[in-house]
């Protein structure tokens, strides 16, 4: 079988390559997912499904291959937080999913209907747990980010479930508005939230 032209297999070592960053080089990452083509080519007949295919016998190979050498891997994971605005919440469970998370998690957010600004008392709250905030713009949701996460997470908002995603779902009230009170109430639930998340994923929690 031919391969497809709009099959991207840079994109695919490059996205395993930063997962697996901690065992492996990108060269590693490319001989491995050469291995899985060499596999999964010959016999697909369905070459819409290739790219998965691939990516599904290659993520195999590497854990067989960090197990055989005694390589300390650990994918990391893609996580989006994502509320209405990505003005608060969303905001600040990217913010302590990096801060608690690092080095096996990369965490996002966004908003179906972005506001203008972040909320500006959501940095003041999060130096108080001493993670320094650099305001980023609200971001709109987008297909390709919903594509890259590996973990969605909804704070008070409905999303439609994927196949292949774990989804999560978190009812905490907006503090749009909110005084500093408000905004540290929301910091402390999401703090919890985002500690339980990441134990249940069977990840370290860094001291906050």
């Amino acid at each position: 079988m031919s391969t497809p032209d709009h099959v991207d297999f840079d994109g695919l070592i490059d996205e395993l390559a930063q997962r697996h960053a901690a065992a492996f080089t990108r060269e590693d990452v490319a001989g491995i997912v050469a291995a899985a083509r060499a596999e999964i080519e010959p016999g697909s007949h369905h070459p819409e499904f290739l790219a998965v295919l691939v990516a599904r016998r290659a993520r195999d190979l590497l854990a067989e291959r960090a197990q055989q050498e005694g390589r300390a891997d650990h994918e990391v994971l893609d996580l989006l937080f994502v509320c209405e605005h990505n003005s608060a919440r969303s905001q600040m469970a990217a913010a302590f999913a990096e801060h608690l998370g690092a080095p096996y998690v990369r965490a996002r957010s966004a908003g179906p209907r972005p506001a203008s600004e972040v909320n500006p008392l959501v940095g003041r709250a999060l130096a108080e747990r001493g993670i320094a905030f650099a305001a980023p713009f609200p971001a709109a949701l987008t297909d390709d980010a919903l594509h890259a996460a590996d973990v969605l997470v909804e704070i008070g908002t409905s999303l439609p479930a994927a196949a292949g995603r774990r989804q999560v779902r978190w009812d905490i009230e907006d503090p749009h508005g909110a005084s500093i009170d408000g905004v540290r109430l929301a910091r402390d639930a999401v703090e919890a939230h985002v500690q339980d998340l990441l134990t249940d994923l069977g990840l370290p929690v860094a001291s906050a």
